[in-house]
């Protein structure tokens, strides 16, 4: 099948033979045809498969006959494109500026992070397509810069990533301002149960287009396991880097943390990284995504939130550095490579304690990880368990001289028993209950700074200190504890101050606002700046209330 099998209009054509396109993908194919009818849609379908133009062309093209019957007129948002992420925001708006580059129609891209000003300037010129996030959408209606009351099409895109990133109660502010009467297009790459929830209400006779089953990956991705200790990731992924076929590789991390950590060490190791996250400003985004796509930085590092969106061509290599621990995610991440066709790769880190991860994404996907036994840093991967734990004779070959090695019981092994020793004999499988040798981890020396007790005397007068500054008394204004004779004894007065603590003061103690002899900041028997010296907050005045009963004596 050809586009100009699908009555797309010649300015539509033209645009997209221009980008070097000539056959709709399945999802493309399937959807434009029941966009162009005026029906609602569910559309499900893996990332990379081409969703932006399954609704970009055919709303474009709506657009344009409605502009040419209707003749000249002010114009006002009719296309609403909700996404979840900035970056996938201007991608969308990129579609419909490569798309409509030949036809009479204005759009624009409004999310946070960026001044709001020009977006304002923007939206009162006049527009047609409005693509934006949750968030600047609920800012610009609130200061009454967007008004949606004739709006024809709504289409709602990622819509499990965003219900994933807690926009569901701003997605549901905006669709109470949505006219009733209108064209909604529901796009999702898994359907989990919110999700299927949300499009229930919002679709009315809706056609479903359903190019592959939910949370299913693309084809041409060869997919790969690597167990490794936690403190070995780093080591393994530039191990991992060094080959040539890694041309472009997108790495995932869970934490903006961890993010900037790996590519403190990347640059460190001499290659050329850049992180893309929420903490970053939109220009230190927009300035990583470009050296990313023109190959002046041969790694991206990224989180999940920050990643939707990110359509860049030529990534031959996703990294899951840490596995994600919703299922679904691991399908997005994966989708940034093989894209439109192509073949790529997608290689996941496991330590121990994200085991338990891998079997929920196996489920999700309906298919089984091959797992890389043969790299440098399978040591102990699975703790006593599988082909390479430690005691197997895999293991014994490959494991590195270390003068420190022990066992269970922190005695160091007989000799001829290491691994780097001339006469190792040939390993056998370790029984389940023998112990696991491993370095011991670094602690700090028990009692490492002495006692009070045995703290020498300081030459500078206070006992137990030794640190070389000089002892200068208490502190200005320290709380020591005063007999009760000693309180009020300084600028005693009999009606000044603000009064007491709320508890002090009555009609009959002097209390209150200036009472006679309350005990507040200024008043006559309370301790306070002015009236005496301070007093801990379990003192009250003698012959004042019990403490915390506030009624009047």
């Amino acid at each position: 099948m050809q586009f100009s099998d699908l009555n797309l209009i010649e300015p539509l054509l033209r645009a997209v033979t221009a980008e070097g396109y000539t056959e709709p993908t399945p999802v493309q194919a399937a959807a434009i045809p029941h966009v162009l009818s005026g029906r609602d849609l569910l559309g499900i379908a893996q990332t990379g498969t081409g969703k932006t133009a399954a609704f970009a062309l055919p709303i474009l093209q709506r657009l344009e006959a409605a502009t040419a019957n209707s003749g000249h007129f002010r114009r006002h948002i009719r296309v609403l494109v909700l996404t979840p992420t900035r970056e996938l925001a201007s991608q969308i708006g990129d579609s419909f500026k490569t798309y409509g580059k030949f036809l009479h129609l204005r759009h624009t891209v409004v999310f946070g992070g960026v001044g709001i000003g020009p977006q304002r300037h923007a939206l009162a010129d006049g527009i047609d397509i409005l693509v934006a996030t949750p968030g600047r959408l609920l800012d610009l209606m609130g200061q009454r810069c967007v008004h949606l009351e004739r709006l024809e099409i709504f289409v709602l895109d990622e819509a499990d990533r965003m219900l994933d990133m807690g926009f569901l109660p701003a997605v549901r502010r905006v669709i109470q301002q949505l006219p009733r009467k209108r064209q909604t297009l529901f796009f999702s790459a898994t359907m989990p149960p919110d999700a299927q929830k949300l499009a229930d209400g919002l679709l009315h006779g809706a056609a479903r287009v359903e190019v592959a089953p939910p949370a299913t990956t693309a084809e041409k991705v060869s997919q790969s396991l690597y167990h490794v200790e936690k403190g070995d990731k780093q080591a393994l992924l530039e191990h991992l880097l060094d080959d040539p076929k890694i041309t472009r590789a997108l790495v995932f991390t869970r934490t903006k943390h961890g993010a900037n950590k790996v590519v403190q060490r990347l640059e460190h190791a001499g290659y050329d990284a850049d992180a893309i996250h929420a903490n970053k400003s939109q220009k230190q985004r927009e300035r990583a995504l470009a050296a990313f796509k023109s190959g002046m930085s041969r790694v991206l590092v990224a989180t999940d939130i920050a990643a939707r969106g990110i359509d860049v061509e030529g990534i031959s290599h996703v990294i899951n550095f840490d596995l994600p621990n919703v299922p679904e995610s691991y399908v997005h991440r994966i989708g940034r490579t093989a894209r439109a066709g192509a073949e790529g790769a997608a290689i996941s880190f496991c330590d121990h304690e994200e085991r338990s991860y891998v079997k929920g994404i196996e489920r999700e996907i309906r298919m089984k990880i091959t797992v890389v036994e043969d790299h440098p840093f399978r040591r102990g991967h699975s703790r006593g368990h599988g082909p390479t734990a430690v005691g197997h004779p895999a293991h014994a070959a490959a494991a590195p001289a270390d003068p420190h090695w022990l066992d269970g019981s922190g005695q160091a092994p007989p000799p001829g028993t290491h691994p780097a020793s001339d006469a190792t004999p040939a390993a056998t499988p370790r029984p389940a209950h023998a112990p696991v040798h491993r370095k011991p981890r670094p602690h700090a020396t028990p009692h490492a700074e002495p006692r009070a007790a045995e703290r020498p005397a300081s030459p500078y007068g206070r006992p137990g200190r030794n640190d070389g500054r000089p002892y200068r008394g208490p502190s200005v204004g320290a709380r020591t504890p005063r007999s009760p004779a000693h309180r009020g004894d300084a600028r005693r007065t009999t009606g000044g101050g603000y009064g007491g603590p709320r508890r002090d003061s009555g009609p009959s103690s002097g209390g209150g606002y200036r009472g006679a002899s309350g005990g507040g900041p200024r008043g006559g028997q309370g301790g306070g700046p002015l009236g005496g010296p301070p007093r801990r907050r379990d003192d009250r005045p003698p012959g004042g209330p019990p403490r915390g009963d506030s009624r009047p004596r």
